[in-house]
């Protein structure tokens, strides 16, 4: 009697509550357990922009220490895929420039914002054969992860309006041939729509 009840109270909660709710709510879950990537994002500011603002993405030439090296202008190349899907008007440094440089060709182009990033911090676990092969150590076995600085500056005035810290970790299910660069997609989505003030779910 008392399992029929609990099942009836369960199905009537679930009925409350859209199927797409409650995959988002089993995702969020299943990410924040480690199950999942998961990203964070610590903003200094919470301002928004407009979405007819016009963003230039680069990244500097700084090398992350640790474990793993991240392709060259990962970080500004990411950034583009998760802004121009919110923001029509974006532009990317075809490869990695000093912050002058990056503010010059924001400028050059008529931004008014540059989105100015740097792989502060990239650890890469092993995470197949290929990378066991090569580095063969038990206490390099784990989650890939990493840490993206993001600063947003404003062309006209050079003035920093935002900056974010962005720390990303593997899940347990999907840590299997990944390395830290493939994680940052998903946060730097979740940054602009941030920047839009749209909710993350």
């Amino acid at each position: 009697m008392r399992n029929l009840l609990l099942l009836v109270a369960l199905l009537g909660l679930t009925g409350c509550m859209k199927v797409s709710d409650l995959a988002s709510g089993a995702e969020y879950h299943l990410r924040d357990a480690g199950f999942l990537d998961h990203g964070r994002t610590e903003r200094m500011a919470s301002r928004r922009l407009q979405q007819a603002s016009f963003i230039y993405t680069a990244q500097g030439h700084f090398v992350p220490p640790g474990h793993g090296y991240p392709r060259p202008n990962v970080v500004a190349e990411e950034a583009f895929n998760g802004f121009v899907e919110y923001f029509p008007m974006v532009r990317r440094a075809r490869q990695p420039e000093g912050l002058e440089q990056a503010m010059a060709e924001a400028r050059a182009v008529g931004a008014h914002y540059l989105l100015y990033c740097r792989f502060a911090a990239a650890d890469d676990r092993i995470g197949n054969a290929d990378e066991w092969t090569d580095q063969q150590a038990l206490d390099r076995l784990g989650l890939d992860s990493g840490v993206i600085q993001v600063m947003l500056i404003e062309t006209s005035t050079q003035y920093l309006i935002d900056t974010a810290r962005i720390r990303s970790r593997g899940g347990l299910l999907t840590f299997h041939d990944t390395s830290p660069q493939d994680l940052i997609a998903r946060p730097l989505a979740q940054y602009a729509r941030g920047l839009l003030g749209m909710s993350d779910q």
